[in-house]
């Protein structure tokens, strides 16, 4: 049901009594209408993305076509509903920008359909804007307490319409930027941005609840360091996108080597920390084996790219590698031990263990015991 009449052929705007008045409301929508068209231009042309979908809600066929075939003739691309449940109904499918409302319509009116709307999806923002007759302030108010971004009242100019709409709008972009932005962040926070490894902020966050839930039901918690062996070598002979892409290798192989459960972090420049919840000394050597192994066994690939110094002597002058191989040297703890009790011992170990590898040689894995070093074996017992 419509708040004013309105007829088919007729403006959106009310009658001007005046020449004076129509002359002074002509000026307005004419200023009106060049900002709503910047507006618009902004909205498409700098944010860089597809023009909005409005849904427009009204029980007046002639009031709602109207309306579409303004807010279209304007790059909105637009779906009808004659009522709030088919509104509500459209809503849910998605791919919804704006809902424009009535505030009265049949089974469902547009204040109980906003809220109805406002409600259902707490995962993605849409704007609604609601038509309101100009003596209905009560209404309004109502509709702004239970999340209205934006109404118009009737009758309106097109001007009106099209900066209510172009507001709302605005309004579903903002909130999809910050949306955009806060997940951005949280996988900069929660992962490395160049091996899609977890980031040592999750790792320092994670290692404190398994170590503590390890604590709690007296469970084995397995960790091991692997630093790829001489990287800086790597980076010299290609730059550092050259390591990059053997870094990111790297995490790959580990992440094929462990469960879901388990956990693959970036450490530090060369370094990557695994950590395995409920594995047993014997479980962890074999982990630890086979990522070692893998990683010795793996070509990487460098896109063809010409390799100098080293790398270039090993493959003829000036000849372009397309693989390389690298190794790696692991250190391996396990708490509950008898010298790891604390999550720091469980540390100091692992990097104790890592520390012989390297002072070993490297491309070799060491386990830390109190009294010395165990299970060290070499390249020599790559098979």
């Amino acid at each position: 049901m419509r708040d004013e009449p309105t007829t088919s052929d007729a403006p959106l705007a009310a009658a001007v009594p005046s020449s004076a008045e129509r002359e002074s409301t002509m000026l307005r929508a004419g200023m009106a209408a060049g900002a709503a068209a910047r507006d618009r231009a902004n909205l498409h042309d700098a944010v860089g993305l597809e023009p909005a979908r409005v849904l427009v809600a009204d029980d007046d066929a002639a009031t709602r076509g109207l309306i579409a075939s303004t807010l279209r003739a304007s790059g909105y691309e637009v779906d009808t509903a004659s009522d709030g449940q088919e509104a509500i109904a459209r809503f849910a499918r998605g791919g919804l920008d704006l809902v424009l409302l009535d505030a009265v319509m049949p089974r469902v009116n547009g204040v109980d359909a906003c809220r109805t709307i406002k409600g259902l999806r707490a995962d993605a923002f849409v704007s609604v804007a609601l038509m309101f007759a100009k003596t209905d302030a009560r209404s309004r108010v109502e509709a702004l307490k239970i999340g209205a971004d934006a109404y118009v009242c009737k009758p309106f100019e097109e001007t009106e319409l099209l900066r209510c709409v172009s507001s709302a709008v605005r309004t579903k972009r903002a909130h999809d930027r910050l949306r955009a932005a806060r997940e951005s962040l949280e996988r900069l926070r929660g992962y490395d941005e160049v091996t899609g490894a977890r980031s040592f902020l999750y790792l320092h966050e994670r290692l404190s609840v398994e170590f503590a839930r390890a604590e709690k039901h007296a469970e084995p918690l397995a960790c091991c360091i692997l630093d790829v062996d001489q990287l800086k070598v790597q980076n010299e002979r290609g730059g550092r996108s050259f390591g990059d892409v053997v870094l990111s290798g790297v995490a790959d192989v580990i992440r094929k080597s462990i469960r879901d459960t388990d956990v693959v972090a970036r450490y530090g420049g060369d370094e990557f920390f695994v950590m395995l919840p409920a594995t047993h000394f014997a479980g962890s050597l074999v982990v630890a084996s086979r990522i070692w192994r893998d990683i010795s066994q793996k070509n990487f690939s460098v896109d063809g790219r010409a390799v100098s110094g080293k790398a270039a002597e090993s493959n003829e002058i000036g000849e372009a590698v397309s693989e390389i191989k690298v190794t790696a040297s692991l250190g391996v703890a396990l708490f509950p031990s008898r010298d790891v009790r604390t999550k720091d011992a469980l540390l100091t170990g692992i990097e104790a263990a890592l520390f012989e590898a390297k002072r070993r040689g490297g491309n070799r894995l060491c386990v830390f015991q109190q009294e010395g070093f165990i299970y060290t074996p070499s390249a020599s017992d790559v098979t």
